[in-house]
């Protein structure tokens, strides 16, 4: 009872000094704790090089035991594939509610890019241009002209956005427990992984704002070429060097903000937490994950090619063979479980190397 009594004492006196504490009071008190956080953040913080200082070779030159680009890949296929009973699912659970909120892709405009591709070829090529060349065509043409999001309505775009925020949330979670173990259902990443949500936006907020030097690259490169201003050697040099910088700019931003992207999924992490963190950890070692993204895409691409272009080539055949099948939406059906792939793929390499990046500090 007498501890009782002293610690409710204690409690009362506490409040009661909180409260003789003023507005002024109040607000220096914030500002130091503010100042101290700082000043810990300071002394942790990794830092290779200082400013107007020599850096020496051992003092910036971090441990990076990593595997090959090739492994790393194939480390990435294979845990996707040994555990298809969990992403499967995911990957037809987000197809299911992108087809009934978004929808695929509008039959009416594939057949005109078709039909548009037909005509090329028949008056440029004079009709050389094989099955296999069209379908080449056809797939790099639906990716870069936005096939995917043509004709998207505002309020689409943002349910897309979150579909994909969810898959990556999912995927990173189902191959952490299943990295450590655990047997983990695709329901148990459905209900679990989404409380970063907000957290997560934020860091995508982050990187859009890390994105605007290359939005400035291609808006003044747009105008440039509207203004034949490339046309001048000297110019064209000047603009390069600028467009370099910039995009270099950005590259070394992003580097650590995409690294923050699975920071973030962490239990109890808050945004800046996660950024510090993926900053520490990636300091040193940019180049080497800026050439692992690199080598990811590419492999992405390969992927992309090898999946696609049959489907291409298979719906063609067919459609021009069978007319009910001209209704059939493969192409565009393809097109959405390859992107959510893609998403899928990316949560689960970045995740290898950051648990990487993580057991060597």
């Amino acid at each position: 009872m007498q501890k009782q009594t002293s610690k409710r004492k204690k409690t009362q006196n506490k409040t009661a000094k909180n409260q003789k504490l003023g507005l002024f009071a109040s607000i220096k008190l914030a500002l130091a704790k503010n100042k101290d956080k700082r000043a810990f953040r300071k002394q942790t913080k990794v830092q290779l090089h200082k400013s107007f200082k020599r850096s020496y070779r051992e003092d910036y030159v971090r441990e990076t035991e990593l595997p090959g680009l090739i492994a790393h890949a194939h480390k990435t296929f294979r845990i996707i594939l040994q555990n298809w009973k969990v992403f499967l699912p995911l990957i037809l659970f987000v197809l299911f509610f992108n087809v009934l909120l978004v929808g695929l892709m509008s039959q009416e405009s594939y057949d005109t890019f078709r039909n548009a591709l037909d005509e090329t070829n028949e008056n440029l090529a004079h009709g050389q241009l094989g099955n296999l060349g069209k379908a080449g065509l056809m797939l790099i043409g639906t990716i870069t002209t936005g096939g995917l999001t043509r004709g998207m309505s505002e309020v689409q775009q943002v349910f897309m956005i979150f579909l994909l925020i969810v898959t990556w949330l999912v995927s990173v979670y189902l191959v952490r427990h299943t990295l450590a173990g655990h047997k983990v259902k695709f329901r148990d990443g459905l209900y679990n992984a989404l409380t970063p949500f907000i957290s997560t936006f934020c860091i995508i907020g982050v990187i859009f704002l890390e994105l605007i030097p290359i939005f400035i690259v291609v808006i003044t490169y747009s105008a440039a070429v509207a203004t034949d201003f490339l046309s001048t050697p000297l110019y064209a040099l000047v603009f390069f060097i600028f467009a370099a910088l910039l995009i270099l700019l950005s590259s070394y931003f992003l580097s650590s903000s995409l690294m923050a992207l699975i920071a973030i999924t962490a239990p109890g992490l808050y945004p800046m937490t996660a950024l510090n963190t993926a900053s520490d950890l990636v300091a040193g070692r940019r180049i080497r994950f800026i050439i692992r993204i690199i080598f990811m895409f590419l492999v992405l691409a390969l992927v992309w090619i090898v999946v696609m272009m049959p489907i291409i080539m298979l719906d063609t055949a067919l459609k021009e063979s069978v007319e009910w099948f001209n209704a059939v939406p493969l192409v565009q059906a393809s097109l959405l479980f390859m992107t959510i792939f893609t998403v899928v793929y990316m949560s689960v390499y970045l995740y290898l190397f950051y648990r990487k990046l993580l057991d060597m500090d």
